[in-house]
Formats: structure tokens, sequence, C-alpha cells
């Protein structure tokens, strides 16, 4: 059986890698010169299983209002003509209640404590290396408020078998020593145990290696035109250079673009581009820098440490799929690392970057089949793809193949759109 992947970013080198596994044979193809140029280059490189959780939740409009007039904002919005951007925000606010949150939760947990648990195997089968850690994540509280508001997340951590710690000020710095030489900035905070952390474009591109190892051809530098159906089939995927190209199934895995492909044969998807920046930054001293994954729960940034490097995320802005990096793009990143950690990483050396998510209004990734029996979804994991790639991978590629996916795909599909 033949399959045709769209897309070379973890997503998609991921499901192709499951699917070399089983024994398909695996074709994928990339606008980009190599695997992990996209969205999967310079993320957070969290593996954030106990902070899955969908942005729409129960008071986020009014933070969102809020965070707008902050000199150092997590959330830009701008007032874009495009009522496919309005739409998708009118139907997020939609999603800010408790019901809709818990639904939605429950759902991305499933994928990403998936992702947790068949990760190791592939680590172990591969032995691949992307600086990878195993010291959780510190969610870290600035003001007693934030601490005492993150009763809500432990009761919703502890219905979902998520292990945390509640720190003070002093179990903060047991866990991040150098949090000492800034201790009078923060209160205590929250650590989620079973957090990992490793830098996404390494896994991307060593997995694809082992993948081409195993057979799978990589078509770089093939920009998709367009999907074709025939007989209410996909009959082949149309390139600008290559022309058409075809197999026995095809699977979507292009992130915020996919919607540029599927809407024009019908597969309606809210997938959204939400704009994020981060920095990349030498380490300078050991004993200064962090040991693993900081979030400043204040500008919602998170600081993790990937080998002799310090990776800073953050920003959320909805601008449509502008890539530009502007000169002021990644002060809020800048700021929190010089603030946290002012002598562990050399800020004049830092590399920006900047990225789209593919979000969807309900936080949950879109997985599975869809309105064509050979065309199937891997995409809209948001700021958490990272977290599920190894999960949904595995998963789709069982349904691909005609096999039984060991979680459900209740809630995961398109068709929870299609009302």
């Amino acid at each position: 059986m033949k399959i045709i992947v769209m897309g070379a970013g973890v997503i998609g080198v991921t499901t192709a890698y499951y699917l070399a596994k089983q024994g398909a044979e695996v074709v994928v193809l990339d606008r980009q010169a190599g695997p992990g140029l996209e969205t999967s280059y310079a993320n957070a490189g969290e593996l954030s299983y106990g902070m899955t959780s969908p942005w729409a939740a129960p008071g986020i409009p009014m933070k969102a209002v809020k965070w707008m007039f902050m000199k150092r904002r997590p959330l830009f919005i701008w007032p874009l003509i495009s009522p496919t951007m309005w739409k998708w925000c009118v139907q997020m606010v939609r999603n800010c209640n408790e019901d809709a949150y818990r639904l939605n939760k429950g759902r991305m947990v499933r994928v990403s404590n998936y992702s947790r648990d068949v990760m190791p195997d592939l680590i172990a089968e591969t032995g691949i290396d992307y600086e990878g850690r195993e010291q959780g994540t510190l969610q870290l509280f600035r003001t007693k408020k934030q601490l005492k508001g993150s009763k809500a997340d432990q009761d919703i951590l502890a219905e979902y078998d998520s292990p945390y710690e509640v720190l003070d000020r002093d179990g903060c710095i047991a866990v991040e020593p150098a949090l000492a030489e800034v201790k009078d900035k923060f209160v205590g905070g929250l650590r989620l145990t079973a957090d990992r952390t490793g830098d996404c474009r390494l896994f991307t591109i060593a997995l694809a290696e082992k993948c081409a190892e195993m057979g799978v051809e990589f078509q770089y530098g093939q920009s998709i035109r367009s999907i074709a159906i025939e007989n209410d089939q996909v009959a082949g995927v149309d390139t600008e250079i290559a022309g058409r190209i075809t197999g026995d199934a095809y699977v979507c895995a292009l992130g915020s673009y996919g919607p540029r492909v599927l809407n024009p044969i019908g597969v309606k998807l809210p997938v959204y581009p939400v704009k994020g920046y981060s920095v990349t930054l030498p380490v300078t001293e050991d004993q200064y820098a962090p040991q693993s994954t900081i979030m400043d729960e204040t500008h919602k940034v998170a600081i993790t440490r990937l080998g002799d490097r310090i990776r800073v995320a953050g920003t959320a802005e909805i601008a449509g799929f502008s890539n530009r990096l502007g000169p002021h793009a990644t002060d809020t990143v800048k700021h929190v690392i010089s603030d946290l950690f002012p002598r562990g990483g050399d800020i004049s050396r830092a590399e920006g970057w900047t990225g789209l998510r593919p979000m969807t209004p309900d936080g949950t990734p879109v997985l599975g089949p869809s309105k064509y029996s050979n065309l199937f979804l891997n995409t809209g994991h948001g700021t958490l793809g990272w977290t599920m790639a190894c999960g949904s991978g595995r998963a789709v590629a069982d349904v691909v193949l005609g096999r039984t996916p060991e979680i459900s795909f209740d809630g995961l599909t398109a068709d929870r759109y299609a009302r």
C-alpha cells in the first residue's frame, strides 16, 4: 500500500515512521528543503503532557482584554478584514465555558497521554538523540493570586492522573537552583513532573533519517497546488514541479496550510494560524541557567533548556499568515529570560524566530478519516504538536492501514465540525 504524506514537520514525519514500520510504502512531500523547517523549527521544546489544555477556557475573553493593555502582553490581535479570522475567534469564544472546556480538555489529554506513553518506545527503537530531558515543567507564579488560582488546575490534573507538586519559593529553587538569584520575583510554583523537554527539530531530522533508512521517500521542494478528486476519491496530489503524485491513500499533515488545499475539495476545517515567537541563546554559566522548562505564568512565556542552549518562546499573535519577524517582536521573550535568568545565557547572541501554530477553536487536533475514503487528517495541534506528535502519528497510521487504534477517535475527527 502506497501512502502519500503531505508535510514533513514533526507530525508528518512521525506519521510516516509509523506507516513505514507497519510495512507501507511511504512518500513524504514538503515545500521546504528539508524536514522540520516550519512550525517544528524553533518551538518551545516542551513535551507538555501536564499542561495539555485548550486555550478556550472559562474567563479567557476577560483575560484577553486585560492582556491587550499589558506592556509586555502575551496576546496580540490585529484587526484584519478577514471573515475567516473573525469567524474562528467567535468559535473560540463559544468554547470558553466550563462544559466545552472539560469536553475539549478530555479529548486533548487522551491524545497527549497516549503520546507520552508511546514516545519512549519510539526512542528505544530508533536510538535517536534530540537533547531530551525528563525533569518536568515548573509553572512559576509571580503573585499569590496566581498561586491560589492554580487550585483549579490542580483539581483537573488530579482528575486526569497527571502527577504534580505544589511548591513554595524554596521548593522552586530546589528544582531550579538558578532561581535563587531572583527569589524576590516569584512566590511559588506548580511542577508537572511527567513533562519532558527536547529539541523538536533535532527529533524531526533524526526521525526522518531513520524513515529514509526504512525506505520512506522524501520529496522536498514540492509545493502542493491542489488535491485532485475523481470518482469521489483522492486521485493524486498536484505539485508545482513534479506534477501529479499518486498513491493508494493520503495523509494531510500541512498544519496551518492544510485548509488551503482541503477547503477547495469540501473538507472544511477551522484551522487558523496563531503566530508565536522564540529566541535561542547559548548558555553562559550552567549554574545560572535553567535545567528544564519554566513557564512564566504572568507573561505566558516558556524557558526551556536544550543542551548548551536556552529556548525562550511565547506570545500569541492573530495576524493571518504573516511570517514577519519585526525588530521588537521578541522583546517579551527576551525580557522574561533576562528577568529570571540574567546570568544564564548570552542575550546578545539570541537568534529570533517566528512560526505559525495550526489552532482549532476548541483546541483539539483533527485526526483520522475525512469525507473521502482514502484521505486522512493529522492537523490542528496548535501549540501541542510536539507534545502530541508520536501519539497522533501512531494512531492515524493505524486508521490509514485499517487497524484498530489504541485510543478512541470519538470527538477527534472532522465530523465534530460537520454541524
